[in-house]
């Protein structure tokens, strides 16, 4: 038996994913006491059932990131102690997810932390869309996961909009050259026609990013810049500039999550930047200027998570969704 919940701020990404697959959330209370602690439970029998619990793990105007987070282990736990057979945790967006290495001495290794936090709660598997590092992800679980990506939404996408134009796909920085490659493989099978490469140079330090150069070829052609997120936009707006006056002829941007955190609303306004394209894991409701969302486009993965959710629980193939 599948039951499928999504605690209130992830409700209406829930409902979508509930809908793509024709069945309905199933009912809980969450309840917030006066001291700041809560509760949640679900107000229906779970005793046996093949459970699966929508948080997207993001922060907003009223509740934190690690809010979210305490209360999605908290909900785990009591399907757990509930009677649920299996129960698997949902994350359109994964947070701590790009806290994957020590880049200084003594650093934390957060994303292992987070893994951690939810397998003590009893959890059998997690589900997360494309995150920072799919090597780290996958080895800071001791229990299932299952990674989805938004690649081929995007190359659906893109395609009726660069028609027979010479096209680029550009990484923002190196760290992202795989992402990148990835997604210029599948837009080429796609058109048929060969699709080139490019990436741009990233220095940073201490906390200061610097860096001009492009390598590739981007001139006369249509530049589709491909990141995991955008947080403060400055990474792509830098790029985006680079791209325009290298002699691009269009430039685009794409990324799967946009939590828009800082000057991200200023960042993406820039001119050169013709149209930005995330999807739904995150709602953009930090972006507010006229020019930034007039250009603003995002694509739903709820029917995506709700084949991966049917598939896990009938045992089927998610390496076959994703092709």
């Amino acid at each position: 038996m599948l039951k499928l919940f999504a605690l209130n701020r992830s409700h209406d990404f829930g409902k979508r994913v509930a809908s793509s697959i024709g069945i309905s959330l199933g009912t809980l209370e969450e309840r917030d006491f006066e001291d700041g602690e809560h509760k949640a439970r679900p107000l229906e029998n779970v005793r046996g059932a093949d459970v699966y619990v929508i948080h997207s793990l993001y922060g907003d105007e009223g509740q934190s990131v690690n809010d979210k987070l305490i209360r999605l282990l908290f909900f785990l736990a009591t399907l757990k102690d509930a009677g649920a057979e299996r129960v698997t945790a949902v994350t359109p967006y994964l947070c701590y997810a790009r806290k994957d290495r020590k880049t200084k001495p003594r650093d934390p290794l957060s994303g292992r932390y987070v893994a951690g936090l939810l397998e003590s709660m009893g959890v059998d598997r997690v589900v997360a869309l494309d995150v920072h590092n799919l090597a780290a992800f996958q080895n800071a679980f001791r229990c299932r996961t299952e990674h989805l990506e938004a690649r081929n939404l995007f190359v659906s996408h893109f395609m009726p909009l660069i028609a027979e134009q010479d096209v680029v796909v550009v990484s923002p920085d190196t760290g992202g050259i795989k992402r990148a490659e990835q997604f210029r493989e599948s837009l080429q099978e796609k058109l048929a026609r060969p699709v080139d490469g490019a990436f741009m140079e990233k220095k940073r330090s201490a906390g200061v990013v610097s860096g001009s150069a492009i390598v590739g070829d981007v001139q006369g052609r249509v530049a589709i810049i491909i990141d995991d997120l955008i947080a403060s936009g400055g990474t792509i707006a830098r790029t985006a500039k680079a791209c325009h006056q290298r002699g691009a002829s269009r430039v685009f941007a794409a990324a799967t999550h946009g939590p828009f955190a800082a000057m991200a609303d200023a960042n993406m306004a820039l001119p050169e930047l013709e149209r930005l394209v995330i999807t739904d894991s995150i709602p953009p409701f930090r972006l507010h200027s006229r020019a930034t969302c007039a250009k603003l486009e995002i694509l739903s993965v709820a029917p995506l998570f709700g084949e991966a959710i049917e598939r896990i629980h009938a045992g089927g193939s998610i390496v076959d969704l994703l092709d």
